[in-house]
């Protein structure tokens, strides 16, 4: 749950990322709750990717890099369940 990590938002005086699920009531197998609400480990690398490119720190072409070899489309912005 990204619920618990919110909590310390207002204390960190840069961007703050939370990863996480909010969704509830989902029945599958870990791997594709996993991939389903994006914490697997691909979507962590992405998330992380993403986070940097919003700073400036890498270009956006290593995210675009990333997303393609884990084959993961980029969304709507919606979460997971709400797509």
């Amino acid at each position: 749950m990204r619920a618990v990590p919110e909590l310390i938002r207002a204390y960190v005086p840069r961007r703050y990322v939370t990863l996480g699920t909010d969704g509830f009531g989902r029945s599958d197998t870990r791997q594709a709750l996993r991939s389903f609400f994006e914490v697997d480990r691909e979507s962590i690398v992405i998330a992380a990717l993403k986070a940097l490119a919003d700073e400036r720190e890498i270009g956006a072409d290593v995210v675009r890099a990333a997303r393609e070899r884990y084959r993961k489309t980029v969304g709507a912005g919606d979460a997971p369940w709400q797509r």
